[in-house]
């Protein structure tokens, strides 16, 4: 039998059971694994090499008092994964083509421009943050780690031809393996959980360079890519004829999301901790993730750098994968048509090698590709507020008042964040904010 016949049959078997699942006919917690693949697909756009780029220097520089942003911007992640997926659900349709469907044509043109841009910023931040990882872990210069992450992301998305459920389960693999390399990493660290903790919950700006990084950490936690893509990823998986299957299947999903982003939003403040730990005392100029890497060595052992780059290479590689099935689910969302799966590879490498070429530092690259998926995030969050909230396209299942009041709270969060950014780097002083 070859590859693809298992691997389609796969879904077929895995989609003919989550029907049986929702007619009553089998139940379980291992039915409940049947209805994992979205979210965790997803969840890794929360643990790219943006993340780790960001929440390194965050923990570097700042210790943990930049752990309650990592909370806040999972929390939001949370919310607006679940609408995403629920808008995909109840009406067959990806947000991009009910933003096509709904909105007026220059508005819809406009959107897709925008996100066009945040997909290659994504797209920058995941391949080079890879190759980064690959160069290190295996002796290679930049440029063939660069090469190597390509073609093993092409190999990748092929398994997405032999249907939805292989690719979700080696992705799956590779969000397990980044989740065990940080809880080995915090307890190798000397993480002082107490200090952890308050900061979680302690809200704390100090200066510019911290707004910063702060906008870069929501940027890179809540993703726009990734909220386009958690509503194509439920209408490819299983036809739902009838509302009460939906209300069911609702369910489900919610809970996936909770708990694949609950785990990536562990990862996320582990990175904090374990950069905080190991190099606030005495390397805050830690700022690179090759500098990192050589740091960690004679700080916490070999075990522990080689830990982080394995982590990294795995991220890089699979993000490198979910963003470019996110920016196939924008094209032909917002603008009908797609293009081969090879050439949106080919398009959205060529930044990353430009930014090597032109002797760029590639850390500070990652983080500034977090800084614009910031400012470009409260486009499919707004998008996603006015949908959900019309009965015209949610029927029965609009968003109650509660969770409209959650999601507008949560896209002026972003909304402030990005005017702090914005009103400190020209120098406009702020209550409680240092303006250089």
């Amino acid at each position: 039998m070859s590859a693809v016949t298992v691997g389609s049959s796969l879904s077929v078997r895995t989609n003919a059971a989550i029907r049986d699942c929702l007619a009553g006919k089998r139940g379980g917690m291992r039915s409940m694994l049947l209805f994992a693949g979205p979210a965790v697909i997803v969840s890794i756009a929360y643990m790219d090499p943006g993340n780790f780029a960001t929440n390194l220097q965050a923990g570097a520089k700042y210790g943990y008092d930049l752990l309650w942003v990592v909370l806040l911007a999972n929390l939001i992640a949370m919310l607006f994964q679940a609408l995403s997926a629920k808008l995909g659900i109840v009406t067959g349709r990806n947000l991009a083509e009910q933003c096509r469907a709904h909105f007026p044509r220059p508005v819809v043109l406009a959107m897709w421009a925008a996100s066009e841009i945040a997909a290659m910023a994504t797209d920058l931040a995941e391949f080079l943050g890879g190759a980064i990882g690959a160069s290190l872990l295996f002796g290679m210069p930049l440029f063939y780690g660069m090469i190597a992450t390509g073609i093993v992301t092409y190999a990748l998305l092929i398994a997405e031809r032999k249907g939805f459920r292989p690719l979700e389960l080696i992705i799956g693999g590779l969000v397990g393996l980044i989740a065990l390399s940080y809880l080995i990493e915090v307890f190798i660290a000397p993480v002082a959980w107490g200090s952890a903790a308050l900061h979680a919950v302690l809200p704390k700006l100090d200066g510019p360079a911290a707004a910063t990084l702060a906008v870069g950490i929501i940027g890179a936690t809540v993703m726009p890519h990734a909220i386009y893509l958690h509503s194509g990823l439920t209408q490819s998986r299983t036809i739902i004829d009838n509302d009460r299957d939906r209300r069911k299947l609702l369910g489900f999903s919610n809970r996936e999301s909770i708990v694949a982003l609950a785990m990536a939003g562990l990862v996320n403040m582990a990175m904090v901790m374990m950069a905080s730990a190991a190099f606030h005392a005495g390397h805050r100029d830690v700022s690179q993730i090759e500098t990192a890497y050589h740091t960690l060595t004679p700080l916490l052992g070999v075990a522990a750098s080689a830990i982080f780059l394995v982590s990294l290479v795995a991220s890089g590689v699979s993000s490198s994968v979910v963003g470019t099935m996110a920016g196939q689910v924008i094209m032909q969302g917002f603008v009908g048509f797609r293009i081969p799966v090879w050439v949106r590879r080919l398009v959205t490498m060529i930044p990353a090698f430009v930014v090597v070429g032109l002797g760029v530092n590639s850390t500070n690259a990652l983080v500034i590709s977090q800084v614009v998926l910031s400012f470009a995030l409260p486009i499919p969050m707004i998008a996603l507020i006015l949908l959900t909230r019309r009965r015209d396209v949610m029927g029965p299942f609009v968003n109650s008042r509660l969770m409209s009041v959650g999601a507008i709270v949560g896209t002026v969060v972003v909304l402030m964040l990005n005017a702090i950014l914005i009103l400190q780097t020209f120098g406009v002083p702020l209550p409680g904010l240092p303006a250089s």
